[in-house]
């Protein structure tokens, strides 16, 4: 019998606020362990929450950005589990009352060849709802610490339908999320840094069955390409604990990705084990009209939506565009470039290949690059007006990257333009038809190939200062005597 999956994930992204969820110490990553606390996130007798409302704007621009309802009011509720990194033993979260409803993100599945878009599908979502974080264990050697710091930060669970078909799918869903997220400003979605976290809620059912089949969650998926393997991990498992005769029972699941193992770790818990009810110490938020007007006059284009511009306006090709878009400031630094009169597809190739070699050996953020787009379009004008050759323009951009020198003044300093004396040329051109006559005869004969033969001959007398498109445009018109 063949088994299709069903899978729906939970991601929990930390907001990217000056401040924690309900109070004003700060949210952070780094700081010593147990510095990012004041009596609201250690849970002190007498002490009260107050919302953030940073953390308020951020929520509803993903759920504008992801096309979800806004909720008109929303409430908090307590939600209670006794665990040493929850200092208060319950956690102020949304239960029946998020902020957020349906929605959905748009993937990009792989392409049947890497110049190929793939196919593109929209992965609906149930809810988005916004919680704080609880505190992180540290186990060691027969002891284990707990570090507030991130305690109490604003975090945001994005829940999609159970409507995930594969492990690529899923893998597609957080890229695509991830960008949304850092798009919008709302998350840096660091998954060293627990900014991402999934939770992946898989079941297996005959192909073409309605009915959903037992449900495993799995745990610890800490990197995209983790979240792929455990996930097609537990796909397999629970198609082989069918196929011997068993069932799959309802449970949360640890995986390790290092070994590409799982264990089981608890049954799964339902939602009235954790006793909801309302939070009494806060009110309910009212979302009006005019608050999500301001929220929508901030948020930017989608990324796959920017994609399909950059495509179309400037005739880019999708191998450029992918790896343009996934950085908005990548793309922005191209789009500025453009504006400027660089050739489009030229100052892509540029970004795409020798910018982002240059800042990975330099081990530099974009925003710290000496290099800006006014040095790239000038470089890009250069080459397109024959002043320097592209083995001279090699030279620049690198001179440019390390100075930050415009690239006129880096051509002139170092003697790198082009030969544009025709005089000169047409003479080198003639010289190198007299040395060749049996090249002559075969491109007169019709082998074009032929005026090859005379180019070296020609670049060598111009001392590599000539450039190709003349050359070839001077041994034609001479040799068409």
């Amino acid at each position: 019998m063949s088994y299709e999956a069903v899978i729906g994930l939970e991601v929990h992204v930390q907001l990217k606020t000056r401040s924690k969820m309900f109070t004003r110490v700060a949210a952070g990553y780094g700081a010593p362990a147990n510095t990012l606390t004041d009596p609201v996130v250690l849970a002190l007798p007498g002490v009260l929450p107050v919302m953030n409302k940073e953390a308020l704007d951020k929520i509803i621009k993903a759920g504008l950005l992801l096309g979800c309802d806004i909720a008109p009011v929303c409430k908090w509720d307590r939600k209670n589990y006794f665990y040493p990194d929850s200092p208060k033993n319950y956690q102020i979260s949304q239960y029946d009352q998020p902020i957020c409803r349906g929605g959905a993100v748009e993937i990009e599945l792989p392409g049947a060849a890497r110049n190929l878009m793939g196919e593109h599908k929209r992965i609906a979502l149930t809810r988005i709802h916004l919680e704080e974080d609880v505190g992180k264990l540290n186990h060691g050697e027969g002891a284990s610490l707990v570090d507030f710091n991130r305690a109490g930060t604003p975090l945001m669970e994005i829940v999609s339908e159970p409507v995930i078909r594969s492990a690529d799918e899923a893998f597609a869903y957080l890229t695509a999320l991830k960008m949304i997220m850092i798009y919008g400003g709302i998350s840096d979605c660091d998954m060293e840094k627990g900014q991402l976290r999934c939770d992946a809620n898989i079941s297996i059912r005959p192909v073409g069955d309605p009915a959903l089949g037992t449900k495993v969650e799995l745990k610890n998926l800490n990197s995209f390409a983790f979240v792929r393997d455990g996930i097609a991990h537990e796909i397999s498992r629970q198609v082989a604990v069918v196929a011997a005769g068993g069932q799959v029972v309802q449970e949360t699941r640890d995986y390790d990705g290092l070994t590409g193992s799982s264990q089981s770790l608890r049954s799964k818990e339902m939602a009235h084990d954790y006793r909801y009810f309302p939070d009494p110490d806060l009110m309910p938020v009212q979302v009006d009209a005019a608050w999500k007007a301001a929220i929508q006059a901030t948020c930017p284009e989608l990324p796959f939506d920017r994609q399909r511009r950059l495509q179309a306006q400037f005739g880019l090709p999708y191998t450029l565009t992918s790896v343009l878009v996934p950085d908005p400031e990548l793309a922005d630094f191209f789009e500025a470039a453009a504006a400027l009169g660089a050739k489009p597809q030229a100052a892509a190739n540029w970004i795409a290949n020798d910018l982002l070699r240059e800042l990975g050996a330099a081990k530099l953020p974009l925003a710290q690059s000496k290099l800006r787009p006014p040095h790239l379009a000038g470089l890009v004008r250069l080459v397109e007006q024959g002043t320097i050759l592209s083995n001279a323009a090699k030279e620049v951009f690198i001179d440019m990257f390390q100075t930050g020198e415009l690239p006129e003044a880096v051509v002139a300093r170092r003697g790198l333009k082009a030969e544009t004396n025709l005089g000169e040329l047409e003479q080198w051109c003639r010289d190198a038809i007299a040395a060749n006559a049996k090249s002559v005869a075969d491109f007169k004969g019709g082998k074009d190939s032929a005026i090859n033969a005379f180019k070296g001959p020609v670049m060598r007398a111009a001392k590599g200062k000539a450039d190709p498109k003349r050359v070839d445009e001077m041994l034609r018109k001479l040799l068409a005597e």
